[in-house]
């Protein structure tokens, strides 16, 4: 035994002067501009302030009833579970990898009893044996193989956590939009109700001037018209609601059901301008380009692995124990027993194999890098593109509220003209119908200008904190 730690230490030493084959990981290169497109002058001016992404998102979605929903969704959404799984799968298969650095050690105790018959030349003979023995294998990480392979498997690992942040950045801002569009629903199911009470008191009164004849049947049969359009439109936008309450209900993780409101759209507002913070501060923020990264980092790992084959493969075997006829015998001094061993592999032909993996390895790394830069370049598009979406919808919505305070006095002035009897019902018709459509595209662009900030806060990497 004393010999065994001996060679245990004289292991050690030998493992802690090896080295480390293939290349250190070096961040690949990404053109990152100075500030984001999108951005007004003012904007710009600010832009070393905060992000709008680093806000918790609790603190973006003031909605009580949308936080309750976005804490179930956290708690209970599939998809956030089965990240977590594959976190647990990663820091497994990370245990494992690092295991092949350390020797492993087994015991083995046996008793072995045998009798061979008696034959025509010799009586019956019996034998014992009993042992008990440790046995110790270990490949030395002398090429810094088994490092490397655990460089690339803790990288792994990060990038199952990163990805489940990414998971929760989704659906933190899916459960936002739908519920969003949700109460646009809402609205617009308002807007046609008050619509048709409206115009159903417009045919009463339609009726009785017919019933006067002050009018004729034709104004009665376009009042009926308005009357019908406002009523179809009633039951396609409950069936709308519906349906968006199941795919909430799902991204809940729960059976279809009704989803509790909160605050009505047009009561949901945001800062005027969000902050977009500098395009350098993404890269670390959002986890879609840490997921590039550490795959970049995995495969740049799995270089120095297939390099290390290159080199021989150097393994030492220990075994020590005990062997005696008798067991009350077997532990003193002449039943001891031990065994020390190396043995270097070194590969001579294998036909190519080795260069081709290495080379195999090279280009996927070289994949992983052009998928890193391709995914910053995408981050930086999808913010711009959220930014000028929130601006132009911001400004779209400013314009029709205008329209739609224009088109409600055309319609009041209708009206008047109509019951003055100074114009046909046609007239009345027609502003009335703009109106109604007006009040449906200022419902529209007020949940565009919501789900602007949401796509924003999403591309700037928010959403994935958890209160």
């Amino acid at each position: 035994m004393r010999h065994l730690g001996y060679l245990l230490v004289t292991m050690l030493l030998v493992l802690l002067t090896g080295c480390t084959v293939g290349p250190n990981y070096k961040r690949p290169t990404a053109a990152v501009p100075d500030r984001y497109r999108g951005l007004t002058a003012e904007e710009a001016a600010k832009a070393e302030a905060a992000s709008f992404g680093n806000e918790k998102w609790w603190q973006v979605f003031q909605d009580k009833e949308l936080q309750g929903l976005v804490r179930t969704a956290l708690e209970h959404n599939y998809d956030v579970r089965i990240a977590a799984t594959r976190i647990l799968q990663a820091q497994a298969v990370l245990g494992i990898t690092r295991a092949d650095q350390f020797p492993s050690v087994s015991a083995t105790v046996g008793a072995d009893n045998q009798r061979i018959p008696e034959s025509k030349l010799s009586p019956p003979l019996y034998t014992s044996t009993n042992h008990v023995s440790l046995a110790m294998f270990w490949e030395l990480d002398f090429w810094g193989k088994f490092r490397r392979a655990t460089e690339a498997a803790r990288a792994d690992l990060l990038a199952t956590e990163w990805g489940k942040r990414a998971v929760l950045t989704t659906l933190v801002s899916n459960v936002a939009g739908a519920y969003f569009q949700l109460r646009e629903l809402d609205l617009q199911l308002d807007i046609a109700k008050r619509t048709l009470g409206t115009r159903q008191e417009s045919l009463r009164l339609v009726n009785i001037r017919a019933k006067g004849g002050v009018v004729s049947m034709l104004d009665v049969r376009q009042s009926e018209q308005l009357v019908y359009g406002a009523a179809a439109a009633i039951p396609d936008l409950e069936r709308q609601i519906e349906q968006q309450e199941n795919f909430i209900s799902i991204l809940l993780g729960q059976n279809p059901g009704p989803v509790p409101r909160g605050e009505p759209l047009t009561a949901i507002h945001f800062l005027p301008s969000v902050p977009a913070g500098l395009p350098s501060a993404l890269l670390e923020r959002r986890p879609d380009i840490q997921v590039a990264e550490q795959g970049v980092v995995a495969a740049n790992a799995r270089i120095g692995v297939a390099k290390a084959s290159y080199f021989p493969s150097i393994s030492l075997t220990g075994v020590g124990g005990y062997q005696s006829s008798a067991l009350l015998g077997l532990f003193s001094g002449p039943a001891a027993l031990w065994s020390l061993a190396a043995n270097a592999v070194q590969p001579i032909f294998q036909g190519g194999r080795l260069r081709s993996n290495v080379r195999l390895t090279e280009a996927r790394q070289q994949e992983a890098a052009l998928v890193y830069q391709a995914t910053i370049q995408q981050s930086f598009r999808e913010v711009s593109d959220s930014l000028v979406a929130y601006q132009k919808n911001q400004e779209f919505r400013k314009q029709q509220e205008l329209l739609t305070g224009s088109a409600a006095d055309a319609t009041r002035l209708s009206n008047m003209r109509y019951e003055g009897g100074t114009t046909s019902y046609l007239e009345v018709l027609d502003s009335d119908t703009r109106y109604f459509e007006a009040q449906n595209t200022l419902a529209k662009a007020q949940l565009n200008e919501l789900l602007a900030v949401v796509q924003l806060y999403r591309a700037l990497g928010g959403g994935w904190e958890q209160q």
